[in-house]
């Protein structure tokens, strides 16, 4: 049985904040001394290793499972589907809906039933639930599906990430200007009249890794000590990253039977450009390869690292033309890899 994506779509925010926009923060170690150095010289830093010169932020009125509404009802009108045909909604997500100016994420219900909730659909039969994963979540929920549909247990389903960063993030560390929101949904089907999965891996380390992503108070010691902010030891996952996810593709590689040449793209989570960029040149020097020219698409420059978000509304910019120097045709070989909180690791490999 075939089982591939029939459906894709995406919500990126329209607040855009630029590099430019942190100048006047007060960035602080964490152990809540000052930087010597001036903002203009984080921030040029910054970009240098990120690629990161804008973000995308929610508009004050919509939550997380708003933008993953909106993603979803774009991934249903692509499918061509009736929305109470699918059996699933798996909403990937990290810290729920964070209303704009609280400091509490909320996850009754789960944000996946409240976006079947805004989508009305009426069939009991179509189960919500969510999904944490970290950074990975959405390509973990598509083999989740995957696997639901191989079963037999699903015909149609829905899988959704979204993420609203700006809002679980310390002002007073430099790392918040890595972060951003955004979602984006797929429509998995069984029997498509193209595209296939063709393997795909899964790997958590939970040992000394399991907090290189982990929850904090601000660097700032002016600030209220009970509230937790989204932290993360940036040099131990850039060099865990760089090990781990160039092996996790290669084992899902190797597993699907096709050549590293016959790969097309590779959609990997936008987390840092010079990282992003580092795994797939050690990924293909596995196999004694030079990277090949225009093999990974980008979006982090202008839209940041919305987490969950970053694989899904990635693939659907390219599908849609909205990166020109990047396209998909019907039978190319792709790779959807991510790395994230957990520590988690994730690759598949499909076919369009």
């Amino acid at each position: 049985m075939k089982i591939g994506i029939t459906g894709i779509g995406s919500y990126i925010p329209s607040i855009v904040t630029k590099n430019e926009d942190f100048l006047q923060h007060k960035f602080m170690e964490t152990d809540g001394t000052a930087f010597e150095e001036h903002n203009d010289v984080i921030i040029e830093k910054f970009q240098a290793i990120t690629g990161i010169a804008n973000r995308r932020y929610a508009k004050p009125e919509l939550k997380t499972s708003d933008l993953g509404f909106l993603a979803a009802e774009e991934a249903i009108s692509n499918a061509g589907i009736d929305k109470e045909e699918l059996d699933y909604i798996i909403f990937a997500h990290n810290f729920g809906d964070v209303t704009h100016g609280k400091i509490q994420g909320d996850t009754l219900p789960s944000l996946a039933t409240r976006v079947k909730h805004l989508l009305r659909i009426q069939n009991p039969k179509c189960v919500a639930y969510d999904l944490i994963f970290g950074c990975p979540g959405w390509i973990e929920g598509l083999i989740q599906a995957n696997a639901f549909i191989k079963s037999g247990m699903a015909k149609k389903c829905l899988v959704i990430g979204g993420e609203t960063l700006s809002r679980v993030v310390d002002h007073h560390d430099r790392d918040s200007m890595i972060f951003s929101d955004g979602a984006g949904a797929a429509i998995l089907e069984a029997n498509p009249s193209h595209g296939e999965i063709l393997s795909h891996a899964s790997v958590t380390y939970a040992n000394e890794e399991a907090y290189y992503l982990y929850f904090d108070k601000s660097n700032s010691p002016e600030a209220c000590a009970d509230t937790r902010y989204i932290k993360m030891l940036g040099r131990k996952i850039y060099e865990f990253a760089c090990i781990n996810v160039p092996k996790a593709m290669a084992a899902c590689l190797d597993d699907s039977g096709v050549s590293i040449d016959d790969v097309k793209k590779i959609f990997i989570h936008q987390a840092n450009e010079k990282m992003d960029e580092a795994i797939i040149k050690r990924f293909y020097k596995m196999y004694g390869k030079e990277v090949p020219k225009n093999i990974m698409p980008m979006s982090i420059q202008d839209l940041g690292n919305s987490s969950v978000a970053t694989v899904p509304t990635l693939f659907d910019m390219v599908l849609k033309g909205k990166l020109p120097k990047h396209q998909v045709e019907e039978g190319d070989v792709i790779i959807f890899a991510s790395v994230g909180a957990g520590m988690n690791v994730n690759a598949i490999v499909y076919r369009y």
